[in-house]
């Protein structure tokens, strides 16, 4: 039975260390931790604005995260490098099994959006440069109510916009956070497990399935036939 797929993009669909071989030309050794920092930063900022109701969108969180890490390791950067990481941050590939999944999920009728805490003009560039963009019914961005995910309210604001009840959406996110805002409001959730080593947090709230790749998940979830 075809369902309505939301699927979370900087983490699930959209490997965001892919950012790691631009950086190493500029801060050299430093970059991978450079780049989970950033990546960690720039959640915390969004978390932080959500809460403070101090919106402002994902691409400034994201460059004000640049920033803090920049300091943070003394790694000075200069106006140029940071154009161009911020650039590079709208060219980042899909994971593997993102092209293996996608075309099996549409063929069987599945709903497919994008579900994003960024713009919708960057996750369009992404899905883009991924070569993936024609998968999608559409994209639903954090932007379009001013807040950030796993406020429930996004969550709702999905449902909405796709027209599909909770009950019958499906949240797939690598972000736990993610995973258990869409439980808030009783949407069905898939936790793809990226990093083996990274448990799911022990807040009580287990997703419905939990899976190492997008393809696995898809059997397990009965979204195949």
């Amino acid at each position: 039975m075809p369902q309505t797929l939301a699927f979370d993009v900087y983490g699930t669909l959209i490997d965001t260390a892919g950012v790691v071989r631009e950086l190493s030309g500029m801060v050299g050794e430093l970059a991978p931790a450079f780049s989970q920092r950033w990546r960690n930063k720039q959640l915390e900022y969004s978390f932080r604005r959500g809460l403070m109701g101090e919106y402002r969108d994902f691409s400034v969180c994201t460059r004000d995260a640049l920033e803090y890490v920049s300091r943070e390791l003394s790694a000075p950067l200069t106006p140029n490098q940071v154009s161009h990481l911020m650039a590079c941050y709208r060219r980042l590939p899909a994971f593997d099994d993102v092209h293996a999944a996608l075309p099996g999920l549409q063929a069987l009728g599945h709903k497919i959006y994008a579900f994003s805490n960024g713009l919708a003009e960057d996750v369009d560039a992404l899905l883009r440069y991924a070569g993936i963009e024609h998968f999608f019914l559409d994209i639903v961005s954090a932007n379009e109510i001013g807040t950030f995910k796993p406020d429930p309210a996004i969550y709702r604001h999905f449902s909405t916009r796709s027209k599909t009840p909770a009950s019958e959406c499906w949240l797939i996110s690598s972000n736990p956070f993610d995973v258990l805002g869409a439980a808030t409001v009783g949407f069905n959730t898939a936790w793809i497990q990226r990093d083996p080593t990274v448990p799911f947090d022990p807040w009580g709230v287990d997703p419905d399935q939990i899976s190492t790749s997008l393809t696995d998940l898809a059997h397990a979830a009965g979204l195949h036939q």
